[in-house]
């Protein structure tokens, strides 16, 4: 099958790359021009475990194509997938402009008898499909004239197909679904998505046809349902550090009961990355749309926002309140391991408060300091490993769970560290053996180790 891909962020290459790997010809779009000659050249563009071998298998056996121009790129297609960026507005609304721009040029473009499949693989509010449609018809009434559009002639159908993909294991979630969720109203365009999809549910995983509408909502409940046990478990942790129990005991006592489930049950300093604060804050500004008030939404958000600066009052009591001149080291930046994603990631709120509290900050990240540099520029120190930015520090902060810092070298540590003392975000260690070590150790939800 011949599909466009318009738009090479995170969604789209993901997206591009795995249909190209089940023997489709592939085009992705981008108006990006640096962007689009990297791709074209065989330089990957984000970090994603597994993207770069099938995407270079792909460019070599010339299923996968990039190009800047629309109109070239969705020519032969046969099915055109949106994947483009939906920012959240000062109102927390997500911003279509992108979305419905592109649609009102395939409405110039898209000609009568060359029946395509629009889909909008972004993540968007209710509603959105029903835009898309107005927004080819309107712009093709004008490029066909006599009163025809695009929809009258049958020449499109437009479907809501949204991604449940996780950053660090995108490929894998693509390739082998949990599910495939197809919202449409035209049984030619469901028949052309279960062709589609055929190669990747081959084990029986579902593909769940429903209306436009609930599939968008479906996006917006699934990763609002995720972000929303992750602050109940946060909130969980603050209780037990009052109460003397123990997170990790509640957290497996809990997750044994296949009701609640494993994951997204593990405490930490808050949730961040490209989707669930978005997703998140657009279901509520939706609900307000329509006068509802998503009380646990808000409660979510809120929660969430105080947690990613949770070990910071634990910091300052340590060093008496005053962190004036104080070295701290920084393992992890991303908002979560196996990704370069740092948007809304919980280390740069810690790093902002650490600044204003007069420290001064060295980090290490196994992907994500490039990206880190374009926004704190020289605020911060860098290391060349994770051992180099504790030489002279006071204290260790761990705000990112990459496996090589489970298992570190605690006599490097100790050699390198002024003062044994960790803060961990992420509850990498175990306390006993912290404790044997000669620590003090602060974490989520669990005792206080003190050698102090």
């Amino acid at each position: 099958m011949k599909i466009a891909v318009v738009g090479t962020g995170y969604v789209g290459l993901v997206t591009g790359t795995c249909f190209a790997e089940t023997g489709n010809n592939v085009t992705c779009i981008d108006i990006d021009e640096n962007k689009v000659k990297k791709l074209s050249a065989g330089q990957i563009t984000i970090y994603e475990p597994g993207l770069e071998k099938i995407f270079l298998r792909n460019i070599k056996e010339e299923r996968l194509h990039f190009t800047k121009d629309l109109a070239k790129g969705v020519e032969d297609a046969e099915v055109i997938f949106l994947a483009l960026p939906t920012p959240p507005g000062e109102d927390g609304s997500a911003d279509l402009k992108y979305v419905l721009g592109v649609a009102k040029d395939l409405g110039n473009i898209i000609k009568p008898g060359q029946y395509k499949v629009i889909v909008d693989k972004s993540t968007v509010p209710v509603g959105t499909a029903e835009k898309v449609e107005a927004a080819i018809v309107e712009s093709s009434k004008k490029a066909l004239g006599g009163g025809k559009d695009l929809k009258s002639e049958g020449a499109f159908d437009v479907v809501s197909n949204p991604e449940f993909l996780r950053e660090g294991v995108a490929v894998d979630d693509f390739m082998k679904p949990d599910r495939v969720v197809i919202g449409a109203s035209s049984e030619k365009a469901k028949k052309v998505m279960n062709d589609l999809y055929a190669p990747f549910v081959r084990q029986g995983n579902p593909v769940i046809h429903m209306d436009l509408r609930s599939a968008e909502l479906t996006k917006y409940a699934a990763n609002s349902f995720l972000a929303t046990k992750i602050s109940f478990m946060n909130e969980i942790a603050q209780l037990c550090e009052k109460l003397g129990a123990d997170v990790d005991m509640v957290r497996k006592g809990i997750g044994s009961d296949e009701r609640i489930g494993k994951r997204f049950l593990f405490p930490g300093i808050g949730y961040g990355g490209s989707c669930f604060p978005k997703d998140v804050q657009a279901l509520v500004k939706s609900s307000e749309d329509v006068n509802y008030d998503f009380k646990i939404l808000n409660a979510v958000m809120d929660v969430n926002e105080k947690q990613k600066l949770h070990l910071l009052p634990k910091i300052k009591a340590y060093f008496n309140n005053n962190l004036s001149g104080k070295k701290i080291a920084l393992w992890g930046l991303a908002f979560k391991p196996n990704t370069d994603d740092i948007r809304e990631a919980p280390a740069l709120y810690i790093i902002d408060a650490l600044l204003k509290e007069g420290a001064s900050v060295e980090a290490y990240d196994p992907e994500a300091m490039n990206n880190v540099k374009q926004v704190v520029g020289d605020k911060i120190a860098f290391a060349e490993n994770q051992y180099d930015c504790l030489k002279g520090a006071d204290a260790l902060v761990i705000a990112t769970e990459w496996n090589e810092f489970r298992t570190p070298d605690f006599l490097k540590i100790v050699s390198n560290l002024k003062n044994k003392v960790i803060f961990d975000g992420r509850n990498l260690f175990d306390t006993n053996a912290i404790k044997e070590l000669g620590f003090y150790y602060e974490s989520i939800g669990r005792a206080r180790v003190s050698s102090k």
